[in-house]
Protein backbone atom coordinates (compact mmCIF):
# COMPACT_ATOMS: atom_id res chain seq x y z
CA UNK A 1 0.00 0.00 0.00
CA UNK A 2 2.79 2.53 0.86
CA UNK A 3 4.53 1.60 -2.34
CA UNK A 4 1.19 2.52 -4.12
CA UNK A 5 0.70 5.73 -2.40
CA UNK A 6 4.71 6.41 -3.08
CA UNK A 7 4.29 5.73 -6.91
CA UNK A 8 0.86 7.96 -6.80
CA UNK A 9 2.78 10.91 -5.17
CA UNK A 10 5.51 10.36 -7.52
CA UNK A 11 3.24 10.67 -10.77
CA UNK A 12 1.27 13.45 -9.39
CA UNK A 13 4.89 14.85 -9.03
CA UNK A 14 5.92 14.45 -12.30
CA UNK A 15 2.39 15.78 -13.63
CA UNK A 16 2.89 18.84 -11.72
CA UNK A 17 6.55 19.42 -13.33
CA UNK A 18 5.67 18.61 -16.64
CA UNK A 19 2.85 21.46 -16.59
CA UNK A 20 5.06 23.97 -15.32
CA UNK A 21 7.91 23.04 -17.87
CA UNK A 22 5.21 23.02 -20.75
CA UNK A 23 3.62 26.13 -19.47
CA UNK A 24 7.06 28.53 -19.39
CA UNK A 25 6.44 30.19 -22.20
CA UNK A 26 2.84 31.26 -21.34
CA UNK A 27 2.64 34.41 -19.71
CA UNK A 28 0.60 34.04 -16.51
CA UNK A 29 -1.94 36.13 -18.02
CA UNK A 30 -3.19 33.60 -20.85
CA UNK A 31 -5.05 30.74 -19.42
CA UNK A 32 -4.27 26.74 -19.60
CA UNK A 33 -7.85 26.10 -19.81
CA UNK A 34 -10.45 28.93 -19.03
CA UNK A 35 -13.25 27.71 -19.66
CA UNK A 36 -12.86 24.99 -17.14
CA UNK A 37 -11.40 27.73 -15.13
CA UNK A 38 -14.59 29.78 -15.56
CA UNK A 39 -16.71 26.39 -14.41
CA UNK A 40 -14.74 26.05 -11.16
CA UNK A 41 -14.80 29.62 -10.23
CA UNK A 42 -18.44 29.44 -10.32
CA UNK A 43 -18.69 26.54 -8.09
CA UNK A 44 -16.46 27.86 -5.63
CA UNK A 45 -18.44 31.35 -5.44
CA UNK A 46 -21.15 28.78 -5.11
CA UNK A 47 -19.42 27.22 -1.78
CA UNK A 48 -18.33 30.50 -0.77
CA UNK A 49 -21.94 31.64 -0.68
CA UNK A 50 -23.56 28.57 0.82
CA UNK A 51 -20.73 27.55 3.11
CA UNK A 52 -17.85 30.29 3.58
CA UNK A 53 -19.51 33.20 3.89
CA UNK A 54 -22.15 32.33 6.68
CA UNK A 55 -19.40 31.03 8.95
CA UNK A 56 -17.05 33.90 8.32
CA UNK A 57 -20.08 36.04 9.31
CA UNK A 58 -20.90 33.82 12.50
CA UNK A 59 -17.53 34.01 13.03
CA UNK A 60 -17.30 37.85 13.11
CA UNK A 61 -19.63 37.70 15.95
CA UNK A 62 -17.34 35.99 18.13
CA UNK A 63 -15.56 37.97 21.08
CA UNK A 64 -12.55 40.08 19.86
CA UNK A 65 -10.02 38.35 21.87
CA UNK A 66 -11.42 34.90 20.86
CA UNK A 67 -11.33 36.35 17.20
CA UNK A 68 -7.38 37.85 17.55
CA UNK A 69 -6.22 34.74 19.69
CA UNK A 70 -7.30 32.19 16.79
CA UNK A 71 -5.52 34.57 13.53
CA UNK A 72 -2.37 34.78 15.84
CA UNK A 73 -2.45 31.19 16.24
CA UNK A 74 -2.84 30.24 12.58
CA UNK A 75 -0.35 33.04 12.06
CA UNK A 76 1.99 31.59 13.92
CA UNK A 77 1.99 28.11 12.82
CA UNK A 78 2.03 29.78 8.75
CA UNK A 79 5.51 31.11 10.26
CA UNK A 80 6.94 27.47 10.37
CA UNK A 81 6.94 27.24 6.46
CA UNK A 82 8.83 30.50 6.01
CA UNK A 83 11.88 29.42 7.50
CA UNK A 84 12.83 26.77 5.04
CA UNK A 85 11.70 28.99 2.06
CA UNK A 86 14.05 32.18 3.73
CA UNK A 87 16.81 29.77 3.48
CA UNK A 88 16.44 28.55 0.02
CA UNK A 89 15.74 32.36 -0.64
CA UNK A 90 19.12 33.37 0.80
CA UNK A 91 17.06 36.26 3.05
CA UNK A 92 18.69 35.73 6.74
CA UNK A 93 17.37 38.78 7.48
CA UNK A 94 13.48 37.19 6.97
CA UNK A 95 14.91 34.19 8.65
CA UNK A 96 16.08 35.77 11.88
CA UNK A 97 12.63 37.91 11.76
CA UNK A 98 10.72 33.89 10.73
CA UNK A 99 12.49 32.20 13.63
CA UNK A 100 12.52 34.76 16.45
CA UNK A 101 8.71 35.30 16.09
CA UNK A 102 7.58 31.52 16.19
CA UNK A 103 9.98 31.43 19.21
CA UNK A 104 9.03 34.32 21.16
CA UNK A 105 5.22 33.60 20.16
CA UNK A 106 5.44 30.16 20.98
CA UNK A 107 6.48 30.46 24.59
CA UNK A 108 5.94 34.13 25.74
CA UNK A 109 2.56 34.33 23.39
CA UNK A 110 1.16 30.97 24.87
CA UNK A 111 1.92 28.87 21.64
CA UNK A 112 1.22 31.77 19.43
CA UNK A 113 -2.47 33.00 20.50
CA UNK A 114 -0.70 36.05 22.05
CA UNK A 115 1.59 37.78 19.33
CA UNK A 116 4.28 39.70 21.63
CA UNK A 117 6.88 39.49 19.04
CA UNK A 118 5.30 42.02 16.87
CA UNK A 119 5.51 44.57 19.91
CA UNK A 120 9.39 44.57 19.65
CA UNK A 121 9.34 44.43 15.97
CA UNK A 122 9.66 41.46 14.38
CA UNK A 123 7.29 41.13 11.32
CA UNK A 124 8.28 38.06 9.21
CA UNK A 125 6.76 37.98 5.72
CA UNK A 126 5.22 34.61 4.55
CA UNK A 127 6.98 33.16 2.24
CA UNK A 128 6.08 29.82 0.68
CA UNK A 129 7.86 27.28 -2.68
CA UNK A 130 6.15 29.34 -5.11
CA UNK A 131 7.62 32.14 -4.15
CA UNK A 132 11.05 30.77 -3.56
CA UNK A 133 10.54 29.71 -7.24
CA UNK A 134 9.59 33.04 -7.93
CA UNK A 135 12.79 34.34 -6.84
CA UNK A 136 14.94 32.07 -8.59
CA UNK A 137 13.86 33.17 -11.90
CA UNK A 138 10.56 30.77 -12.45
CA UNK A 139 8.29 31.40 -14.60
CA UNK A 140 4.84 31.89 -13.44
CA UNK A 141 3.23 29.77 -16.53
CA UNK A 142 -0.15 29.63 -17.20
CA UNK A 143 -3.13 30.65 -15.08
CA UNK A 144 -6.01 28.44 -13.41
CA UNK A 145 -8.24 27.95 -11.11
CA UNK A 146 -8.87 24.90 -8.65
CA UNK A 147 -11.61 23.90 -6.64
CA UNK A 148 -11.99 24.70 -3.04
CA UNK A 149 -8.31 26.36 -3.43
CA UNK A 150 -8.60 29.10 -5.82
CA UNK A 151 -6.54 30.70 -8.05
CA UNK A 152 -3.02 30.18 -8.81
CA UNK A 153 -0.10 29.35 -11.62
CA UNK A 154 1.68 26.51 -12.84
CA UNK A 155 4.38 27.43 -10.39
CA UNK A 156 2.60 28.03 -7.79
CA UNK A 157 0.45 24.59 -7.90
CA UNK A 158 3.79 22.97 -7.83
CA UNK A 159 4.89 25.11 -4.81
CA UNK A 160 1.50 24.11 -2.86
CA UNK A 161 2.25 20.54 -3.28
CA UNK A 162 6.03 21.03 -2.18
CA UNK A 163 5.09 23.30 0.42
CA UNK A 164 3.57 20.14 2.21
CA UNK A 165 7.01 18.31 1.93
CA UNK A 166 8.59 21.59 3.60
CA UNK A 167 6.35 22.78 5.75
CA UNK A 168 7.66 21.65 9.58
CA UNK A 169 3.57 21.50 10.09
CA UNK A 170 2.92 19.05 7.95
CA UNK A 171 5.81 17.05 8.61
CA UNK A 172 4.07 16.59 12.79
CA UNK A 173 0.70 16.64 11.09
CA UNK A 174 -0.27 14.83 7.69
CA UNK A 175 2.92 12.81 7.97
CA UNK A 176 2.52 11.92 11.86
CA UNK A 177 6.48 12.58 12.32
CA UNK A 178 7.93 13.45 15.21
CA UNK A 179 10.16 16.48 15.58
CA UNK A 180 11.34 17.64 18.82
CA UNK A 181 8.89 15.14 20.62
CA UNK A 182 6.08 17.14 19.01
CA UNK A 183 3.48 15.04 16.43
CA UNK A 184 -0.07 15.76 15.45
CA UNK A 185 -2.34 13.96 12.90
CA UNK A 186 -3.93 15.19 9.94
CA UNK A 187 -7.00 16.73 11.67
CA UNK A 188 -4.74 18.84 13.47
CA UNK A 189 -3.45 20.14 9.77
CA UNK A 190 -6.67 20.52 8.32
CA UNK A 191 -8.19 21.83 11.12
CA UNK A 192 -5.27 24.86 11.48
CA UNK A 193 -5.93 25.44 7.62
CA UNK A 194 -9.82 25.60 8.05
CA UNK A 195 -9.81 27.95 10.84
CA UNK A 196 -6.79 30.27 8.93
CA UNK A 197 -9.53 30.28 5.59
CA UNK A 198 -12.57 31.40 8.03
CA UNK A 199 -10.46 34.05 9.67
CA UNK A 200 -9.41 35.62 5.95
CA UNK A 201 -12.24 35.43 4.89
CA UNK A 202 -13.89 36.91 7.67
CA UNK A 203 -11.74 40.10 7.76
CA UNK A 204 -12.15 40.86 4.32
CA UNK A 205 -15.93 40.25 4.67
CA UNK A 206 -16.53 43.39 3.27
CA UNK A 207 -13.64 44.27 0.80
CA UNK A 208 -15.02 40.44 -0.84
CA UNK A 209 -18.58 41.82 -0.95
CA UNK A 210 -17.37 45.53 -2.12
CA UNK A 211 -15.65 43.77 -5.40
CA UNK A 212 -18.82 41.78 -5.94
CA UNK A 213 -20.85 44.22 -6.42
CA UNK A 214 -18.14 46.53 -8.42
CA UNK A 215 -16.58 44.20 -10.88
CA UNK A 216 -18.05 43.94 -14.53
CA UNK A 217 -16.34 40.37 -14.73
CA UNK A 218 -15.70 38.99 -10.94
CA UNK A 219 -13.50 36.33 -12.95
CA UNK A 220 -10.88 38.47 -14.29
CA UNK A 221 -10.78 40.65 -11.05
CA UNK A 222 -9.78 38.22 -9.12
CA UNK A 223 -7.60 36.78 -11.26
CA UNK A 224 -5.59 40.57 -11.51
CA UNK A 225 -5.64 40.46 -7.99
CA UNK A 226 -4.01 37.23 -7.39
CA UNK A 227 -1.46 37.81 -9.88
CA UNK A 228 -0.26 41.07 -8.51
CA UNK A 229 -0.76 39.78 -4.65
CA UNK A 230 1.72 37.13 -5.88
CA UNK A 231 4.31 39.44 -7.69
CA UNK A 232 3.88 41.93 -4.72
CA UNK A 233 5.25 38.92 -2.33
CA UNK A 234 7.94 37.85 -4.11
CA UNK A 235 9.28 41.13 -4.68
CA UNK A 236 8.23 41.68 -0.19
CA UNK A 237 6.73 44.91 -2.50
CA UNK A 238 3.63 47.24 -1.12
CA UNK A 239 4.17 49.04 -4.58
CA UNK A 240 1.54 49.37 -7.19
CA UNK A 241 -1.39 46.76 -5.27
CA UNK A 242 -4.57 46.86 -6.44
CA UNK A 243 -7.86 45.67 -4.94
CA UNK A 244 -5.85 43.32 -2.92
CA UNK A 245 -3.68 45.36 -1.26
CA UNK A 246 -6.98 46.67 0.95
CA UNK A 247 -7.37 42.90 1.81
CA UNK A 248 -6.20 41.84 5.09
CA UNK A 249 -3.65 38.35 5.39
Amino acid sequence: MKKIINYKNISIIFVFISLLILSQRANSTEECFENTSRAIFKFNMALDDAVLEPVAKGYNKLPSPIRKGASNFTSNIGTLLSIPNNIFQGNFKQLGQSVGSFAINTTVGILGFLNPAEKIGLNPHKEDVGQTLGVYGVGTGCYFVLPILGPTTARDSLGILADTFLDPFAHITLREKEIFSTSGNALDYYSVKTTGAIDFRAKNDNNFQSLEQNSLDLYSSMKSIYLQNRENKITNSSENEDEWGSLEN
